[in-house]
């Protein structure tokens, strides 16, 4: 939807889950090196195939929403009156939204009980991630400068993401690579509000002038500061699953240790019975 909400819905997803990847992957990657063995507790197994449920869902709303707002092509590709395109951008929109169904599906086949090789579900992502700055880079053709280049800026956070996702069908469980790929979901997901408010402005206000090269210069500043945000929230999460997982070991240790001490202490008394009934 050429509108602030049609830039809002799929940012707001974005942020979502980068926001749980941040923690999702954090909290699996400290009870790897918690357990000896290093294997990845059954749970995550759930939380994937939960997770693929949800991308699905999110996929589906996002389509119909594209489809049937009232301005929407609602299901309409070529007029039949003018013999002209419908709204294709709606349709380039719920194309994108499409092949992120299909990742969602992916990930809850790669952890069900049918196994489909390890790695579809990632390489499902990327081809997501790859479709949709495809997309988007003959999206903005012809438009004016500040929205091209502002469009532009969000390729690169879109190619980023693919290249790191395809990265992690051959390299399983990498924290460095997951928790970048959580960043750059929340620079997409932040950026997309940008685009909105700058091209949409919701409330109405001034708009922005699309050839001044002042905003050019400025939107180009604001995408780092979008970025630096995002790896400070993810280190951020990363830091307090690290502390809540340390508590919760140091907890559990008192706990062990207590136990052990009621234990020996049970043990000596009936020790000193036994031995002052054998002395009777």
């Amino acid at each position: 939807m050429a509108n602030f909400e049609g830039h809002a819905l799929p940012g707001s997803f974005f942020i979502i889950f980068g926001l749980w990847w941040s923690v999702k992957y954090s909290l699996k990657y400290h009870i790897m090196k918690m357990n000896k063995d290093g294997h990845t507790p059954r749970f995550f197994e759930s939380v994937e195939v939960f997770e693929g449920a949800t991308k699905v869902f999110c996929s589906l709303v996002g389509m119909l929403a594209e489809q049937f707002v009232p301005s929407g092509p609602h299901l309409a590709l070529l007029s039949g009156e003018t013999h002209t395109w419908v709204k294709l951008m709606n349709w380039q929109h719920s194309t994108m939204y499409l092949f992120f169904g299909i990742s969602g599906a992916m990930d809850i086949l790669t952890y069900s009980s049918i196994k489909v090789p390890i790695g579809l579900d990632r390489l499902g992502l990327s081809v997501a991630l790859f479709v949709e700055g495809f997309l988007f880079y003959y999206h903005v053709v012809n438009r004016p400068m500040l929205d091209q280049h502002i469009h532009s800026l969000l390729l690169t956070a879109i190619f980023s993401g693919t290249l790191c996702t395809l990265l992690e069908v051959f390299l399983r469980d990498n924290i460095v690579l997951e928790l970048f790929r959580a960043s750059l979901a929340l620079l997409q997901g932040t950026w997309f509000w940008q685009i909105g408010f700058v091209l949409y402005p919701p409330s109405g206000g001034p708009q922005w002038e699309e050839e001044d090269h002042g905003n050019i210069m400025f939107i180009t500043m604001c995408f780092c500061w979008h970025y630096a945000t995002s790896i400070l929230i993810v280190a951020l999460n990363y830091a307090l699953t690290h502390c809540c997982i340390r508590k919760c070991r140091r907890n559990k240790g008192q706990i062990e240790i207590g136990l052990g001490i009621r234990k020996k202490h049970k043990e000596n008394s009936r020790t000193s019975l036994l031995n002052e009934s054998d002395e009777e």
